[in-house]
């Protein structure tokens, strides 16, 4: 059995190349092969979001707090709340993160293949997000 507690291990700042405005991640668990998911807290401050990315695997998100955004490519920018769990199929390109005057949290679950859980791509501009 393994145990890993919250604040075990550093939060990081997102990075600008991933991520519009100011983004905080506390990992949470990364599995050990054969497993390969990986987890992790991500808060958004007000307007922050992710760039449009896909996953090979899929992503699940677990809104814990605030309001946010999301979008897949070709669909309407949609709100998310707390309990609401979302569910991005694998290769599909999508964005996340918060609403313009309200902060979000939430849980990412993703799987890793070949040793990618993540392809980025081009950042959301303020006309995509709906500013």
């Amino acid at each position: 059995m393994k145990i890993t507690r919250p604040g075990s291990q550093p939060s990081a700042k997102g990075p600008s190349e991933w991520f519009t405005g100011t983004v905080r991640i506390d990992p949470l668990f990364q599995t050990e092969a054969p497993a390969r998911a990986a987890g992790a807290s991500v808060t958004f401050e007000p307007g922050a979001r992710t760039a449009w990315h896909t996953h090979p695997l899929g992503q699940t998100l677990i809104v814990t707090a605030g309001l946010g955004r999301a979008q897949r490519e070709g669909g309407p920018v949609e709100e998310i709340r707390p309990g609401d769990v979302v569910w991005f199929s694998p290769g599909e390109k999508h964005w996340h993160g918060a609403s313009p005057s309200t902060a979000m949290t939430h849980i990412a679950i993703q799987e890793g293949l070949d040793g990618r859980v993540v392809d980025w791509l081009d950042h959301v501009s303020d006309e995509q997000y709906g500013k």
